[in-house]
């Protein structure tokens, strides 16, 4: 299957490639702005993997990328949640305007399926009961979750007038090897990193958020069970399907390491949804249940592959 990840430099990106590698027919095309960014895939010598350096806007010449591509993952972000409601009009621009002439390049070029990381942290706002099924009204706080349902509207238009195949996976806060420890997102991931180094622990409010952490291999897992499955459904929650406290992580951190934490509890932030976790039955009645690991055994996982790959 010939297969190209647009924005795919990142740490979902990163973890999909290498599974994506494992299949021989696979043939992948790797995209993103930096090929800088490429190193750690480069170094890892995977098999019919191709690098291309290219900026991904709306001006991007996508017909040209997308030539003789069979499935297309849309893994373009230009912001992030927390600081995405500060420029709007130009998040739209870079992220809406971006896709409908991305689609548009699919539609020309005869690809055959868009795969679509949406947010499941996002897209459903802070009104809503937990857990939150794919039916409850999407009402984000943030730009970049209105930029998400955006996007999912174009896709759902896309598949009415040409017929495009699609499929939204609405994925909520994976963590694990090759998230950037020291970004803005990942809190397990941070966290864990920052208790390995003996630095200081930043908290937003009082840890009382509750959020839905999947680790990295069991989100993968779920994404190409959804993009190579036929269930009549185009639009998928996918996480560990309860919630977690940020207390709780950092406790199960302290616990499962051994290491005795420095955390600071500063102002809470208004773009922080109080409580945001999935269900995931959608998913389990199409394939399977999901069992993944527990947070703790993540956490392990997590720093492991940190001591080996910083060298901690």
């Amino acid at each position: 299957m010939r297969t190209i990840l647009l924005g795919a430099a990142g740490f979902i990106g990163t973890n999909l490639v290498i599974a994506l590698a494992k299949e021989p027919d696979n043939q992948i095309t790797v995209v993103d702005r930096n090929k800088e960014h490429f190193k750690t895939m480069e170094d890892m010598h995977l098999p019919r993997v191709t690098f291309i350096e290219s900026e991904l806007t709306a001006d991007t010449d996508y017909e040209a990328l997308l030539k003789d591509q069979e499935i297309v993952y849309h893994l373009i972000s230009t912001t992030v949640p927390t600081t995405s409601n500060q420029q709007i009009a130009q998040e739209l621009t870079g992220n809406v305007v971006l896709s409908a002439n991305l689609l548009e390049a699919c539609v020309h070029q005869g690809v055959k399926k868009v795969v679509f990381l949406s947010s499941g942290g996002t897209v459903y706002g802070k009104e809503a009961d937990c857990p939150l099924s794919e039916k409850t009204p999407t009402n984000p706080i943030t730009s970049y979750g209105v930029q998400k349902v955006t996007i999912e509207k174009l896709l759902y238009l896309y598949r009415y007038m040409h017929g495009l195949d699609y499929r939204i996976i609405r994925l909520t806060n994976p963590y694990g090897p090759y998230q950037r420890p020291n970004g803005v997102l990942g809190a397990v991931t941070t966290f864990s990193y920052r208790a390995l180094k003996g630095d200081e622990i930043q908290v937003y409010g009082d840890g009382s958020v509750v959020r839905d952490f999947i680790y990295i291999d069991d989100a993968v897992r779920g994404i190409l069970k959804i993009v190579n499955g036929d269930d009549r459904h185009h639009t998928f929650n996918l996480g560990c399907g309860y919630g977690t406290s940020i207390r709780k992580v950092l406790e199960t951190i302290e616990e499962t390491l051994g290491i005795e934490m420095n955390v600071k509890y500063t102002e809470a932030r208004k773009v922080d949804v109080p409580v945001n976790y999935l269900d995931i039955t959608r998913y389990e009645t199409a394939y399977g249940a999901l069992d993944p690991i527990s947070l703790s055994e993540g956490i392990k996982k997590t720093a492991e592959f940190m001591r080996e790959f910083y060298k901690l």
